[in-house]
């Protein structure tokens, strides 16, 4: 969702490249923030990020804790008679503690920082994704918020920082993220929308279609009797895959409204910032989950292996220079 020309507020021109780690200053003297320009390669690393998020925490939560719980009696009887606690709820929990340490400890490094560095930027967004997951599998599930629940109370959340945010600073670009304040919002602000998108995806998948898509045939009558309404009109849940058409289609129109309006840049970043999580959860679940729920079946530590190294390979490919700040 970048130009090369015509920045108008959203996104920055891609031309140039500058070394990892970039300059606190720009060829042409403009001070840089500490966060990537947005660009395509932005998008792409992103989803991948959330994606990884997504099978990542579930290879901590719902594979490797419960394994380590099954080879150890001693643990489970501390579990179960001390913690008086399920399997599923123990590895929420420690997923919960794990990936907050890395979570606060990225975040850290990140404010203290003194220029933008792609490597630790990817890595706190990726703590950000991995927090997330457990966070809204955690309040989804074992406290039984529920998926719907905890969609509104989060996003409750995501826009109460961003208003907490535009209140205090002004601004809720990313082309202000340039101090330990705004980087506070901004972190915070990213933490509450990966943990919508889990929740979100999760949703979404879990809905039947007449439920959640039964208005789009409503509104357009001539879609009653063909394919498309039949499908959107079954009771049966919206998969996976069909999670990956919804999502997919609303950063579309995200993209579009960016390229063929003149809405705001800003919360059109955002939008297609917020947006990007539950699609890289739907896309998770489709890789991890077994066949019976409409998943590849893949093992979450080979799909968790294998987007590390697209990521990686991302950041080293194609170099992000710093976004130019804003006054």
């Amino acid at each position: 969702m970048s130009r090369a020309t015509n920045d108008r507020s959203g996104a920055v021109p891609t031309s140039g490249n500058l070394p990892l780690g970039g300059d606190t200053r720009s060829t042409a003297g403009h001070a840089l923030t500490k966060v990537p320009e947005v660009t395509l390669v932005f998008w792409i690393i992103k989803i991948l990020a959330t994606t990884l998020g997504e099978t990542g925490g579930d290879a901590v939560s719902m594979s490797g804790v419960p394994s380590l719980v099954e080879r150890f009696p001693w643990l489970q009887n501390f579990m179960a008679n001390t913690l008086h606690m399920e399997v599923d709820d123990f590895g929420y929990l420690v997923g919960i503690v794990l990936f907050g340490m890395v979570f606060i400890a990225a975040v850290i490094a990140q404010i203290r920082a003194r220029k933008f560095h792609p490597s630790l930027y990817w890595i706190t967004i990726i703590a950000t994704t991995t927090v997330g997951t457990v966070l809204a599998d955690y309040a989804d599930r074992s406290l039984g918020i529920g998926y719907l629940g905890g969609s509104l109370i989060l996003l409750g959340c995501v826009v109460g920082s961003l208003l907490a945010w535009y209140l205090t600073m002004g601004s809720i670009s990313v082309k202000t993220v340039a101090t330990a304040k705004v980087e506070i919002f901004y972190w915070v602000t990213i933490m509450f929308s990966q943990t919508l998108g889990t929740a979100l995806g999760d949703w979404t998948s879990d809905t039947p279609r007449d439920q959640m898509l039964h208005w789009v045939v409503n509104l357009f009558p001539k879609l009653q009797g063909t394919g498309i309404g039949n499908w959107m009109s079954s009771p049966e849940e919206i998969g996976f895959v069909g999670g990956v058409v919804v999502f997919g289609t609303l950063l579309a129109v995200v993209c579009g409204l960016y390229f063929w309006t003149k809405l705001s840049r800003v919360i059109l970043f955002w939008l297609a910032f917020v947006l990007t999580r539950p699609l890289g959860a739907v896309v998770g679940d489709l890789l991890d989950k077994p066949h019976n729920q409409g998943g590849l079946a893949l093992s979450r530590y080979i799909a968790t292996g294998i987007l590390v190294v697209l990521i990686v390979a991302g950041i080293w490919l194609f170099p992000q220079r710093a976004a130019k700040q804003s006054h």
